[in-house]
């Protein structure tokens, strides 16, 4: 490995190089969001990545998806397919484990990974994966964006990236799942709308997500939060911390660390 190709990002750690290239991370969902990871994963090092997407890449995902191109829409080109081919143009001789499958078809894969970074769409998956990462005790990173339009008012943009660390806070304790979320979503099962999405959105999004991952990873900032919860106003481009995060309780009602590792069944 050339040392010199990483001198520019030496000061994260003195084995930052090390750290980075022996992590695995695992990422679910290659659209707009999970491509911007994946690429940025690659240009910093990393060497083992496992891919989760069933989709093909279409004509609508052009607008968003880092790597894809018009010839992939012709092909039909997988889209885990499209995302391991931008990692080893940049990283040759990674290891990239691509499913084109619903992860929880594989989940092995998954549980082998050191951080997860969730990009999917709706909130029934997320609280899937989370609950899959606090079992096997794997930080879970998820990002989501939404854009919502109440006419005569502009279309409103908005984001946010979680860190949901194992005996920390989770999604469910910060009220991006909620059972009116979740309630709502089943009751629009089938009905996927238009998902407005754009690149530059998911590209702000996918870099804190990969931010945070590196922070996990080397502790550079020295700054590295239990709780990470960052807030995304597309309209006006920026990115804090949640507002509110003085109000959030101190601790996790809803998974306890010893409920760990593979179920276990007893007969009764």
């Amino acid at each position: 490995m050339n040392n010199n190709r990483y001198s520019r990002q030496s000061f994260l750690c003195a084995d930052s190089e090390l750290r980075i290239s022996t992590a695995a991370v695992g990422i679910v969902g290659l659209g707009g969001g999970g491509s911007h990871v994946a690429q940025q994963l690659a240009h910093l090092g990393f060497q083992n990545i496992v891919l989760f997407d069933a989709d093909t890449i279409e004509d609508t995902n052009l607008n968003r998806t880092v790597g894809a191109t018009e010839s992939d829409v012709l092909l039909k080109s997988k889209k885990v397919a499209i995302a391991k081919r931008t990692i080893l143009s940049l990283q040759g001789n990674a290891t990239v484990k691509a499913f084109s499958d619903r992860w929880q078809n594989n989940p092995s894969a998954l549980r082998a990974c050191d951080i997860i970074v969730g990009c999917v769409d709706s909130f029934a998956e997320r609280r899937e994966l989370e609950i899959t990462a606090r079992r096997y005790l794997i930080p879970y990173i998820d990002i989501g964006m939404t854009v919502k339009h109440v006419a005569p008012e502009p279309p409103r943009m908005s984001g946010q990236v979680f860190l949901s660390m194992p005996g920390c806070l989770c999604m469910a304790c910060v009220e991006i799942l909620s059972e009116k979320n979740l309630a709502r979503e089943a009751e629009k099962y089938g009905d996927a709308g238009d998902r407005p999405q754009v690149v530059w959105a998911n590209g702000v999004l996918a870099s804190t997500a990969v931010g945070i991952a590196v922070d996990i990873i080397t502790g550079w900032s020295g700054q590295t939060k239990k709780v990470v919860y960052r807030i995304y106003d597309g309209n006006t481009g920026t990115i804090c911390e949640y507002p509110l995060m003085k109000y959030l309780p101190k601790t996790c009602s809803h998974y306890s660390n010893d409920k760990v590792g593979d179920p276990r069944f007893r007969a009764l």
